[in-house]
């Protein structure tokens, strides 16, 4: 008998856009489409938030056709986070659905612009086994958890942010790019200790304990400190890509640390548009390195302080 020849199965690149409330996952969505747009990529923004109703950007697929948190939360009597809940067991068991959307854009890029709950990506499974489910069906995605840097100015802060972020990394199980979004509004909260290599690279965080053990606050907490940074040291895992969705350079970096991390490999078409936006004036839609300039301030400076106190040591 003849064998019939078989097609391999069409693989599908993507990002899953997760994070805390107000760390501009939405945002992020709408830049990163605008930026990939004008690179030569079909994009098509999924929204899998059923509490967001105010979708800047255009999105091919919403959850918001299936089910939404309002009506969870008024038909059975749910708060907020149950009702979150509800809807992402709700999503699992609708993939039919899902798949039936998302097969009419199999030459596309996907966006997907995920719910704002911590706990759906630290503790519960029904987000892990949507985004399994995706790869299942032969998406190559990345998750791109965005962290608000204004935790930066504040240590304490800081290290819980470390620790979801860990969290997350091991729960969801996918490629995993950290971000630190909003630098252009970095200042506003306050200087930094240290310069951002120290929190983008996270360095050796026992500064950063020292830092909190000047505070009678959290004096008493010295020892539990200590074994959340061991914690995080020890797994050498957590670092994190500045992000200013404004700044056509920071939207290079974060697109090209995702593409590695999912395994898109752009072509020479491509690499001329990139070319070509990177060389124009700068214009209403993005700006250039308003990012490196923050990353400059706070180099020199703080670079020699951190050298003098390892000479010390």
């Amino acid at each position: 008998m003849m064998k019939r020849d078989s097609k391999p199965p069409t693989v599908l690149f993507g990002q899953v856009v997760i994070g805390p409330p107000g760390s501009g996952k939405t945002t992020y969505c709408l830049g990163m489409q605008e930026f990939l747009t004008k690179l030569g990529r079909k994009v098509a923004v999924v929204n899998l938030d059923p509490a967001n109703d105010t979708l800047p950007y255009e999105c091919m697929v919403n959850i918001a056709e299936l089910v939404t948190l309002d009506d969870v939360m008024d038909s059975l009597k749910l708060g907020p986070n149950g009702g979150l809940i509800y809807c992402m067991e709700y999503m699992e068991a609708n993939f039919d659905w899902l798949k039936e959307k998302l097969e009419k854009f199999k030459d596309h890029y996907f966006l997907f612009d995920c719910p704002g709950q911590v706990e759906l990506y630290t503790h519960h499974s029904s987000v892990k086994n949507i985004f399994a489910q995706l790869v299942k069906w032969n998406f190559r995605l990345a998750a791109v958890h965005l962290v608000d840097s204004h935790y930066c100015a504040d240590p304490a802060k800081f290290i819980s942010v470390l620790c979801t972020s860990l969290s997350t990394m091991l729960h969801v199980e996918l490629p995993h790019v950290n971000v630190l979004s909003k630098m252009d509004l970095i200042e506003q909260y306050g200087k930094l200790a240290f310069n951002l290599d120290f929190y983008t690279d996270v360095l050796d965080l026992s500064y950063l304990l020292e830092h909190l053990t000047s505070d009678p606050f959290f004096k008493k907490f010295k020892c539990l400190n200590e074994k959340l940074v061991e914690l995080i040291e020890d797994y050498s895992l957590v670092s994190f890509v500045p992000l200013n969705v404004q700044d056509k350079e920071s939207m290079v970096q974060v697109m090209k640390t995702i593409d590695k991390a999912n395994g898109y490999c752009f072509g020479d078409m491509e690499q001329r548009s990139l070319e070509a936006l990177m060389s124009a004036a700068v214009g209403a839609d993005f700006h250039f390195s308003s990012t490196l300039a923050v990353q400059e301030k706070y180099l020199e400076p703080n670079v020699m302080t951190l050298k003098e106190e390892m000479m010390e040591l």
